[in-house]
C-alpha cells in the first residue's frame, strides 16, 4: 500500500498557505540520504520554512520532496524523503499535522556502509575478575527480581502540572 503521508503533507502544505500562513516542516536530520543543511539542524531536527515565497522550485512528489533555499544567502538544494518529515505546521500559530517517526529504511549495497558493532565470540579463556564481575552481575539481578515480587503494589503516578 501506498504511504498517505506525502499526500497529508501536501494537503496540509496547501492548506496553511492557503489561510495565508507561513508553512514550516520539522524534518528528522538523522534520516539516511536526506540533504538539508547540517549546520542548522539542532537536536537531530531541522525545522524548513517553505513558504512559496521563501522557496524555489518546490517538488512534492511521493517519494522525495525537494527546493531551492536560502541560507546565509548561499541558495542550497534541499531533498528528503517524506518519511523524514515529522510535521508540518503553520509558524504563525502552530497548528499542523505532526507525524510518527519512520524506521531508518535497510542499508542498500548502493549506500555507504557505516561501521557497526558485532558480538565477539569468547575465546574460552577467562580471567578470575571476569567471572566475579559476572557473578556480581547475576546477583545484582536476582536481587531485583526479589524486591520487584516484594513490592507488588499499585502503580504511583502522580499528576504534575
Amino acid at each position: 500500500m501506498i504511504s498517505n503521508r506525502p499526500y497529508m503533507i501536501r494537503a496540509m502544505f496547501d492548506w496553511i498557505v492557503d489561510n495565508d500562513w507561513t508553512p514550516h516542516v520539522q524534518v528528522d536530520a538523522n534520516y539516511p540520504g536526506i540533504e538539508v543543511p547540517m549546520d542548522f539542524a539542532q537536536d537531530g531536527v531541522i525545522v524548513l520554512n517553505v513558504h512559496p515565497n521563501a522557496i524555489r522550485e518546490l517538488q512534492f512528489a511521493n517519494d522525495w520532496f525537494s527546493f531551492k533555499a536560502r541560507f546565509q544567502g548561499v541558495e542550497r538544494r534541499l531533498g528528503f524523503p517524506p518519511e523524514a518529515v515529522l510535521a508540518i505546521f503553520a509558524r504563525e500559530n502552530g497548528q499542523g499535522m505532526p507525524f510518527p517517526p519512520e524506521p531508518y529504511p535497510e542499508a542498500t549495497d548502493e549506500s555507504p556502509s557505516k561501521p557497526t558493532m558485532s558480538a565477539v565470540k569468547d575465546s574460552g579463556a577467562s580471567d578470575e575478575a571476569s567471572q566475579k564481575t559476572a557473578q556480581k552481575a547475576d546477583q545484582d539481578d536476582e536481587s531485583k527480581k526479589s524486591k520487584a515480587k516484594k513490592s507488588k503494589k499499585g502503580s504511583h503516578l502522580s499528576v504534575v502540572k
